[in-house]
């Protein structure tokens, strides 16, 4: 078994850093972003949710409490409130650092009746990896996850903004070759895009 942190086991929530000692990571273009942003609600608060999806791309994917506290920072919020959205919606990845890639496996009724177990296996056995864990190179996190809502796809993953399937062994194989050899982060990618969704054409940073 993984000595990494698994989803389930008991672990530390995101630790808030001392006032004196944040660092700001927020590049000038999230900052613009996020003053954009601001502007589409009656009340800052409503922005927590798209402010945390541009931590998760600012931060490399991860939501640790530096990355909490910088959204608590910039829209004037506490930290356990922000922290509180954090920790409340699962897309968010406060746990631990994910991989480059996160693997979301639907295993509800139609995709377990059509062998999603038969691809949880695989991952594991190829990757030595269960539910919530990463592989140590920082490639991959696997995830068993409740209904996608693609049953025609079934069996069906998550990877990044994509939902792939029909998958066998054979094509999930192939999929995790494509991504061991594609640099950029699913997981960054997708939280940008959320970001995106949300601004105006006019607001959109070049």
């Amino acid at each position: 078994m993984s000595d990494l942190l698994q989803i389930g086991v008991k672990h530390d929530r995101p630790k808030a850093p001392n006032p004196e000692d944040l660092q700001l990571r927020f590049s000038e273009k999230a900052i613009q972003e996020l003053e954009a942003l601001k502007t589409h609600y009656p009340e800052i608060k409503a922005c927590i949710l798209p402010g945390l999806w541009l931590a998760q791309r600012e931060y490399g994917g991860h939501l640790d409490g530096e990355a909490i506290a910088e959204v608590a920072f910039r829209l004037s919020r506490s930290y356990a409130e922000v922290e509180g959205v954090a920790t409340f919606y699962s897309m968010y990845n406060v746990a631990h650092q994910p991989g480059r890639h996160k693997i979301e496996l639907c295993t509800c009724l139609s995709c377990y009746l059509c062998g999603s177990y038969r691809l949880r296996d695989l991952v594991r056995e190829k990757l030595g990896i269960g539910h919530g864990e990463t592989t140590a190179d920082g490639v991959f996190t696997y995830e068993e996850v409740e209904c996608l809502d693609a049953c025609d796809r079934a069996p069906v993953v998550q990877v990044g903004d994509e939902y792939i399937g029909p998958l066998d062994e054979t094509s999930l194989l192939a999929l995790l070759e494509k991504l061991r050899n594609t640099p950029e982060s699913s997981v960054v990618k997708l939280a940008d895009e959320i970001v995106q969704v949300h601004l105006r054409d006019t607001e959109r940073v070049r």
